[in-house]
């Protein structure tokens, strides 16, 4: 699951350009090696076994881990983009939120640190740098984690919430595609 839609920009139109970029795409973050922190990771590899993704032209899956600059540049010239991470709110583990882009981006305040550069700052981020070009429509999906302790896996709650957000994202991708196509 790799993105190459993080073109430079060269001289070819504006129309042009976007015509190359996936209409989609879904950006899965966390750390899979932090059990229930790999929920977004783990809701790509059910989209691409349904077959999400397989048409790069439309839809494009990126796994960006912890790495919100790939956030920011696989964004880049899509006009759909849905991103799926799990969360530690303090809500009850395996509960879904979802929440517009636009109320999640935040200012990344500059350190020494890029691991810092998370993928809300990216969305901060990439709005600024890349304007137009940066996706209007933005979902978040979040899952609520019971734990992100050291370890391959999901707990039983967190992996029945991936079920049905891989379900939902299937049905954002399906009614993006059908309004794309009736118009």
């Amino acid at each position: 699951m790799q993105s190459d839609c993080c073109q430079v920009r060269d001289r070819r139109g504006d129309n042009e350009y976007r015509s190359e970029l996936p209409m989609i795409v879904v950006i899965g973050c966390g750390n899979p090696n932090r059990l229930d922190d790999g929920a977004g990771v783990e809701v790509l590899r059910l989209l691409e076994a349904r077959g999400a993704g397989t048409d790069s032209f439309n839809v494009r899956l990126l796994a960006a881990g912890t790495d919100g600059m790939a956030t920011m540049f696989a964004a880049r010239g899509c006009r759909t983009l849905i991103i799926v991470d799990a969360c530690r709110s303090g809500s009850q583990p395996g509960a879904v939120f979802e929440v517009p882009g636009s109320e999640l981006e935040q200012r990344y305040e500059s350190s020494l640190n890029l691991h810092d550069f998370r993928w809300d700052h990216a969305l901060f981020a990439g709005r600024k740098i890349f304007r137009e070009h940066f996706p209007s429509d933005v979902v978040v999906l979040l899952i609520e984690a019971q734990t992100v302790e050291l370890g391959i896996g999901l707990s039983p709650a967190v992996s029945a919430a991936v079920t049905k957000v891989t379900d939902r994202i299937g049905g954002l991708i399906d009614a993006r595609l059908a309004a794309r196509s009736s118009s």
